[in-house]
């Protein structure tokens, strides 16, 4: 496989790094407006590149003067709020490493996270940062927002040690630029995995532009687009599709502090959006409005030539793409749309093999196993953080990274969804492994053995049902055993990781070598409809 430095040899983004966009565009299109905060509640604001350019200065500034250097982790714990954007911003230029992770997260889940990484500080608000106090005891500090992303704080500041963000900015003249190292790590976001906890996915400065470039230009954005983004920022859709994207083509990113089917409307006509990344949940959603007369010219999801784009009056791109890709590896044409309800074609940058069990070529209109080829560090992720065994493994003895998705291939070229790794759930747009939940319920006592599979859901698409044979059978399970499980799991995972059942049963079904049957499992869900 050709390396990153092979590649970085000819000068594809070698001495440059993710301030020096800012900092060219703060040149370039000093008035031009970047981001605009769009909260439910409070006040907005709007930042120009020239201004947002100085306010990351200043924090980047700031935070070395409070003992962040180079290569250190933060944590940053927050909602979509203008102070996500700008932390991480700041992070890059100050060649610290910005570790977003997922608001929802448990007590448990977040310490992993902040032990795992690392992190030396965090930044975080009202709401969350008594959790992070609680659960991270090896960072120095915690810097809170004033707001709970534009909202009033319901209770206190947090923590009484915590300090105030706004105490964090500095001279902007004290942000010295630092020489440039594209392999520089910018960013670390946790991923599920099927077998294992969630891996870190680390980010170069070269992977943050290349996700602004080849999103960009997948997305057609010129400098006159505004980009609707209600995703939210600590993953990999919001932060390269949308803000990384706009960045590079000087555009305009709205900000809202998460999806809103009652405010998308006004919040587009009012600032005159033209693009907009979203899923299958908020489509739905959106479907019970009125659609008026809009600014919009493309969606982004997951499929093209959608049954929706003649509801909404929109063209929607289909795409696929993961956090250890940054950008789209797969994408359709926005001029020449491909078969209803594909991803679209492998992209142009990417090698992409769809193999069979035996490991072969599929031929059109079989099902097999994606996988993706690139340059690590620069269109595909540089590591797993602390875990080298898993990143060797992710890739084949071809330099192929095995996505873990299955796909069709079609007679004209064109990719479908296929049957995805059942053991990989998709909950309301968020990945979620059934190995974590069945982690968490194994270590109730009177648990003897679980099962964790997927049942069909309107608006989710998925939720997790965990089948759980206790300890001598249902007739000599513990009293209150479901209830302590929803409570193990109320404390160790994420809420959207909860099961939406928990079902006690005295077997289950067998397969070779007396594993579970996960498939009777499912099939015994679907048939109760």
């Amino acid at each position: 496989m050709t390396s990153s430095h092979d590649l970085l040899g000819v000068n594809l983004f070698a001495g440059w790094d993710v301030p020096r966009l800012v900092s060219m565009q703060a040149t370039r299109r000093a008035d031009h407006t970047f981001l605009i905060w769009e909260p439910f509640e409070g006040e907005g604001r709007t930042w120009t590149y020239g201004e947002f350019d100085r306010a990351t200065r200043s924090l980047a500034a700031g935070l070395a003067g409070r003992g962040i250097r180079p290569g250190d982790r933060i944590l940053i714990h927050l909602d979509n709020c203008p102070e996500a954007t700008l932390a991480w911003y700041a992070c890059a230029h100050l060649g610290a490493v910005a570790v977003t992770t997922n608001v929802r997260s448990a007590g448990e889940e977040l310490a992993y996270f902040a032990d795992d990484s690392e992190a030396v500080a965090a930044i975080s608000q009202p709401a969350l940062a008594d959790l992070v106090s609680k659960h991270c005891k090896r960072i120095r500090w915690i810097a809170v927002t004033e707001t709970d992303s534009g909202a009033a704080p319901a209770q206190g500041k947090g923590p009484d040690h915590a300090s105030s963000f706004e105490r964090l900015y500095g001279d902007p003249a004290d942000a010295h630029q630092r020489p440039a190292d594209p392999l520089l790590p910018v960013s670390i976001q946790y991923t599920s995995g099927t077998t294992s906890r969630p891996k870190g996915v680390v980010w170069t400065h070269a992977n943050a532009l290349w996700g602004g470039k080849i999103n960009a230009m997948h997305e057609t954005l010129t400098p006159d687009d505004v980009h609707l983004c209600y995703l939210p920022l600590f993953h990999a859709n919001a932060q390269a599709y949308s803000v990384l994207a706009t960045l590079w083509a000087g555009a305009t990113v709205v900000v809202q502090p998460r999806f809103s089917a009652s405010r998308f409307w006004s919040v587009s006509l009012r600032h005159k959006c033209t693009w907009n990344s979203t899923i299958p949940f908020c489509i739905k959603a959106l479907a019970q409005y009125e659609v008026p007369e809009h600014h919009y010219r493309l969606w982004g999801t997951g499929v093209c030539s959608a049954p929706w784009d003649d509801h909404f009056k929109v063209t929607t791109i289909g795409w696929w793409g993961m956090t250890e890709t940054i950008t789209h590896g797969i994408v359709s044409d926005p001029h020449l749309p491909g078969p209803p309800m594909s991803i679209g074609r492998p992209a142009s940058m990417y090698e992409i093999a769809i193999l069979d069990g035996e490991g072969r070529p599929v031929e059109p209109g079989d099902t097999g196993r994606l996988k993706i080829k690139g340059v690590r560090g620069v269109s595909l992720f540089l590591e797993y953080l602390n875990n080298s065994i898993a990143t060797q493994e992710s890739f084949d003895e071809c330099g192929f990274f095995d996505t873990g998705d299955r796909v069709v291939l079609l007679e004209n070229g064109f990719i479908q969804w296929g049957d995805r790794d059942k053991d990989m759930l998709k909950v309301g747009g968020e990945n979620v492994a059934a190995s974590e939940i069945e982690r968490v319920i194994l270590s109730v006592p009177g648990v003897d053995e679980v099962s964790v599979v997927a049942k069909k859901h309107d608006m989710l698409d998925e939720v997790p049902v965990a089948f759980v044979i206790p300890h001598g059978g249902i007739a000599r399970a513990p009293d209150g055993l479901v209830q302590d499980i929803e409570a193990a799991c109320a404390e160790a995972l994420a809420d959207f990781k909860h099961p939406h059942e928990v079902r006690l049963v005295d077997s289950m079904p067998r397969s070779t070598l007396e594993k579970v049957a996960k498939n009777k499992l499912r099939e015994s869900l679907e048939t109760e409809g």
